[in-house]
């Protein structure tokens, strides 16, 4: 382990904004710290508390200092994520993820209706076309007889499967087996519940899933994210945390790794940002990205260097999490 001050001396904390808000998120900030071999990127949320933002600095050590396990395809394909805007917004955000045929769909937003979700379901569906998939997230604000009423009304555009349609694994498993009884088929997709959890093989033994969606940085670095779906034994699909180019390179050598994945993966969303740290982003093309290491580009990160104070706030958190990682928190 590097000593704190000389992962404080590579470090740089950036400011980006959205295209759109995403999760109430206008501005991206993350920090960045450059090693031997290579990039990290350390971003959890602010309201993050310590010993579980930690995990997010681990990946970003991993990917500044360690090594990523060999990969198996030379690129990944990714699906299009469509915040929770109105429906005539659809279009214009999809024409940002071009060739990609599937998207994921942001439902459940506070202050909005099914009806809301129904209408921006129903407009991916007519860009997507027949042939298209959709996904839904809902980020577990629906509680079971929500989901099941949601799911139900929604599954009539065909979905892939939702995203973690309820916080608890207990409604998770009774949401599989009330959509079945129902007739409805629509799977269910644990995030949240793999991501933030204490013990993230609960949702494969309690049979609360038929997917895992797995990310790099809350899980700890692309190892132990590796580790974890081998050990769930469930199909798996790779996503992101809204992350620059430098985090998303750490999904795609995940999704890389897997011997399997479950279709196209949310490794899409630098798109979303207003800008990047790296000349050539890490942006869909013809629906994939490329497995590939990238570099943060000084004149960029002098260009999107945060203010002063919240400079001083993220250099203060990663010293905090750091003290975690190291035993002294």
């Amino acid at each position: 382990m590097i000593s704190l001050e000389e992962l404080l001396g590579r470090c740089h904390v950036v400011a980006i904004a959205m295209r759109v808000p995403f999760r109430g998120v206008t501005t991206r900030e993350v920090a960045l710290i450059e090693g031997p071999s290579g990039w990290g990127e350390f971003g959890a949320f602010t309201e993050y508390h310590p010993a579980e933002a930690a995990r997010w600095l681990a990946a970003a050590l991993e990917a500044a200092n360690g090594h990523w396990p060999a990969p198996v395809r030379s690129e990944v394909e990714v699906n299009a994520t469509v915040p929770a805007v109105a429906a005539d917004q659809v279009p214009e955000v999809l024409v940002r993820f071009p060739r990609c045929q599937t998207a994921k769909v942001k439902v459940a937003q506070a202050g909005q209706s099914l009806a809301d979700d129904a209408e921006r379901v129903a407009a991916v569906r007519d860009v997507l076309g027949p042939g298209g998939r959709i996904r839904v997230d809902a980020n577990g604000a629906w509680d079971l007889d929500q989901a099941r009423q949601a799911l139900a009304r929604l599954a009539v555009y065909d979905l892939d499967y939702a995203e973690q349609p309820c916080a608890e694994v207990a409604d998770l498993a009774r949401l599989r087996v009330a959509l079945a009884r129902a007739g409805v088929d629509v799977r269910v997709a644990a995030d949240e519940s793999i991501r933030r959890a204490e013990d993230p093989l609960r949702v494969a033994r309690d049979e609360a899933a038929d997917v895992v969606v797995v990310k790099v940085a809350p899980l700890g670095g692309v190892a132990a994210a590796l580790r974890i779906v081998q050990e769930c034994g469930l199909p798996a699909v790779v996503s992101s945390a809204l992350d620059t180019s430098i985090g998303i390179s750490a999904g795609v050598a995940l999704a890389a790794a897997l011997p399997e994945l479950d279709g196209a993966c949310g490794l899409g969303t630098v798109a979303l940002m207003a800008g990047d740290v790296v000349p050539d982003s890490l942006v869909p093309r013809n629906g994939t990205l490329p497995v590939q290491r990238v570099r943060a580009d000084p004149a960029l990160l002098a260009r999107y260097a945060a203010a002063p104070d919240r400079d001083r706030w993220w250099r203060q958190r990663v010293a905090d999490c750091y003290a975690h990682l190291t035993g002294g928190g």
